[in-house]
């Protein structure tokens, strides 16, 4: 049984056939990747992933470099052909962003984006927490997506993908503590969504990529404060199912990678036609022209 409500009878809590990175429809051959907080738990698995899907060149960007040079040897010892380039970065600095995109892509075009960095914040409820505190881990996740965002923009192959690695705290409340993080998710989605209404030919995506045993985690309470884990290979493999043209019908939707892609690929017409999945104002009975 799920732990959460699903649309999908079939609750995965890691990688699956359906998702394998070695199937011929989501091969990733000579795509350009680029992944933010590249260097340990979803970000690194992600690209690794994403080197055996075929992938020809990925960049890791994330704060510490020790991380990115591990997460590149690991790559390169068993997909020596795939280019792997790191750069230690702050993605809440525009300087830092930018030269690491114009290195990495020189004159040529960004396929895929995984957009994975982000920060918890203080974990007090509105009533007590610290309002500096408060507001700046929000300006901080939402100023991050926003710089890397554009510096995407500058770059994008013509029908580029972007994944939004969200969190269910964008849609759900869980615990009184979690206000910053949600505020600053649920922010951040309608930046993403901003950016696919004004650029209808790229295709987002918006995921709560699971409960995954990373510091982030850790640093939110970890897995006992749930009583259940999702291995890290599931958001890795969802990615790439999500950058591959099977998944396109679920562009600018919300998703939990938990759910089975056989069951809604079999409702394919159905979910792209309407408002499932979708943020927005529930029982209103409007149909998005777009």
């Amino acid at each position: 049984m799920a732990p959460s409500p699903s649309p999908t009878s079939t609750w995965h809590t890691k990688t699956h056939q359906s998702i394998s990175p070695t199937l011929p429809e989501l091969s990733a051959k000579g795509k350009t990747v680029v992944v933010t907080g590249g260097g340990t738990g979803i970000g690194a698995e992600t690209a690794r992933y994403f080197a055996e899907a075929g992938a020809s060149r990925i960049a890791l960007l994330g704060r510490r470099e020790q991380p990115l040079l591990d997460t590149k040897a690991s790559i390169e010892h068993k997909f020596a052909d795939v280019d792997v380039f790191v750069a230690s970065t702050d993605v809440t600095k525009k300087s830092e962003v930018d030269s690491a995109f114009a290195k990495f892509v020189g004159g040529g075009k960004i396929d895929v984006l995984v957009s994975n960095a982000a920060v918890i914040g203080p974990q007090d409820a509105v009533r007590d927490v610290d309002g500096d505190k408060f507001l700046e881990a929000i300006e901080q996740n939402l100023k991050g997506s926003l710089i890397v965002a554009q510096a995407f923009l500058r770059y994008t192959s013509r029908d580029a993908v972007a994944i939004d690695v969200s969190s269910s705290a964008a849609h759900l409340n869980f615990v009184p503590g979690f206000a910053s993080y949600s505020i600053a998710k649920l922010a951040v989605f309608r930046l993403w969504d901003s950016l696919a209404f004004a650029n209808p030919e790229l295709s987002v995506f918006h995921i709560q990529p699971g409960i995954v045993d990373t510091a982030m985690n850790k640093e939110a309470g970890g897995i006992d404060a749930v009583g259940f884990e999702d291995d890290v290979s599931l958001p890795a493999s969802f990615n790439v199912w999500l950058a591959s043209p099977e998944a396109h019908f679920l562009k600018g939707k919300f998703l939990w990678a938990n759910w089975d892609v056989d069951e809604l690929k079999a409702h394919a017409k159905e979910i792209e036609a309407s408002t499932q999945l979708s943020i927005g104002l529930v029982g209103w009975p409007f149909q998005n022209a777009g």
